[in-house]
């Protein structure tokens, strides 16, 4: 049985629609009975304003007392305020009610502007019974179902959260609220490890794209004669091995938000095709002829400067430009200490979970050792380090002795991984061989504070080739 017919589900909407108030906004008494009249009739709750000014004071007398009207229903022709100048102030307010502009006076130019400005819906005088209850409970329904995929939007974020109550969080946090509901486009910024992705699902989940995919792409990953088929797509025959057509990452996103993480290392071929998708939302793939248009809302990530790129010549400026219109700094967790607590115990308990065991307390001198620490990668280290201490920890508790070997490795002192596994305890000589390499790439990597870019090109290899082995070592979190 489909939700319509569902007795129970429509007795839950009748039930609504009878408790709902309407407030009738009409500077003609008689208009402003009638309606009284036959909305008290159909179990509607009805309040009356005889213009805008009377109306706003009746709306604040409600909100002060935590009960506002399901639907405001207004003229447009009143004296004082007018219903234009009601609506507008009403869109002002946050979480206002949806408003049904009413006018006997009306055409097209006024029904634009009422629409424009934010009313749910138009209609003429004299009034339609019909059509006036039908707008009413269509503008019920739709501020329902828009809390209801409010209330979704909150759980899916609360999936990817931001653990801390530092003060520089509590601003990131207010930032990313008021940059969500935008559509433009936003660069962040931050240390390795510092938490951008998590920022970047925080904006998608908490805007009005939630319900399209979140595409997350890491430019540096991707060889420089690749990135273009990756971001584009391409068609069968393109180029060799293109042995079938090739959705790209932009085409995946559409409605949605791409995220394009380490930005500053895309390659400046590619940068330019950026920037014209970005502009005309349109992309053709490899290899195509036909142009695509795609509905994206685009989150870029780095920790270069990228002013000093653009002087170096490798990044282009207007790029830069079109990526920043809402710059967002993830503050590093050497400047929110107070903050390693929240997140150590969250990461405790989310250790356990995957291991089924029951979540390791942190005793006074561990927690103490834990916010002494400057941790140069950041929120990723202090996991890395929580993970290897539930290894060395003897009972229920870690402690201050179980987190020194795991700092002593960081500093490049002795010769295993923060597990205790040491390479030359392996049993075979290819065991040995991989976890000395995999312990060779560990220590490049914290040496460089986790940045790939730099480790790859103090070792003299691509950057998509240090990745592989990043990913088959599991070195990368």
């Amino acid at each position: 049985m489909s939700p319509q017919s569902d007795p129970e589900t429509s007795a839950a909407a009748a039930e609504q629609e009878r408790a709902a108030t309407v407030l009738v906004v009409d500077d003609a008494a008689d208009i402003r009975s009638a309606l009284e009249l036959m909305l008290q009739y159909e179990g509607f709750e009805v309040w009356t304003a005889k213009d805008g000014r009377e109306a706003l004071a009746r709306l604040e007398q409600a909100r002060e007392a935590g009960r506002e009207p399901a639907v405001v229903l207004s003229d447009v022709k009143m004296p004082h305020v007018d219903g234009l100048e009601l609506l507008e102030r009403l869109q002002d307010r946050p979480a206002s009610p949806p408003v049904i502009m009413v006018s006997g006076h009306a055409d097209v130019a006024m029904a634009v502007d009422a629409v424009r400005g934010g009313a749910v819906d138009f209609i003429e005088k004299p009034l339609d019974q019909n059509r006036v209850l039908i707008s009413i409970k269509n503008a019920i329904e739709s501020r329902r179902l828009a809390q209801e995929n409010s209330g979704l939007r909150r759980q899916l974020a609360e999936q990817h959260p931001l653990i801390g109550d530092s003060p520089a969080l509590a601003r990131l946090r207010d930032q990313i609220e008021r940059v969500a509901q935008s559509d433009a486009s936003v660069l962040i910024r931050g240390e390795n490890g510092t938490g951008k992705e998590v920022v970047a699902r925080q904006i998608h989940l908490r805007g009005p794209r939630a319900g399209g995919d979140f595409v997350a792409v890491n430019c540096a990953a991707i060889p420089a004669e690749l990135i273009e088929s990756e971001l584009f797509g391409h068609e069968r025959g393109s180029f060799t091995g293109a042995h079938e057509r090739r959705i790209g990452h932009f085409e995946a996103a559409d409605d949605g938000t791409l995220f394009l993480d380490e930005i500053g290392d895309m390659p400046m071929a590619a940068q330019a095709k950026v920037l014209r998708a970005l502009e005309n939302h349109q992309i053709t793939r490899v290899g195509g002829t036909k142009s695509l248009s795609v509905d994206i809302r685009v989150v870029a990530a780095t920790n270069a400067d990228l002013e000093q790129a653009v002087e170096d010549k490798r990044f282009r400026l207007d790029l830069l430009y079109r990526l920043n219109v809402v710059p967002l700094l993830v503050p590093p967790l050497r400047e929110r200490r107070e903050d390693v607590e929240p997140l150590a115990r969250h990461f405790l308990l989310e250790i356990a979970h995957r291991s089924g065991a029951t979540p390791l307390e942190l005793s006074a001198g561990a927690l103490e050792r834990l916010r002494a620490h400057d941790y140069p990668g950041n929120v990723r280290e202090l996991r890395n380090l929580l993970e290897g201490a539930t290894v060395f920890a003897a009972g229920p508790r870690i402690e201050a002795a179980d987190l020194e070997p795991l700092l002593q490795g960081r500093a490049g002192r002795g010769a295993t991984f923060p597990d205790g596994t040491d390479p030359f305890e392996a049993r075979t000589f290819e065991e040995f061989k991989n976890l000395s390499e995999a312990l060779f790439f560990r220590r490049k990597l914290d040496g460089n504070n986790g940045n790939v870019k730099r480790t790859a090109e103090q070792l003299g290899m691509q950057r998509s080739h240090l990745y592989k082995k990043l990913d088959r070592y599991e070195l990368r979190s």
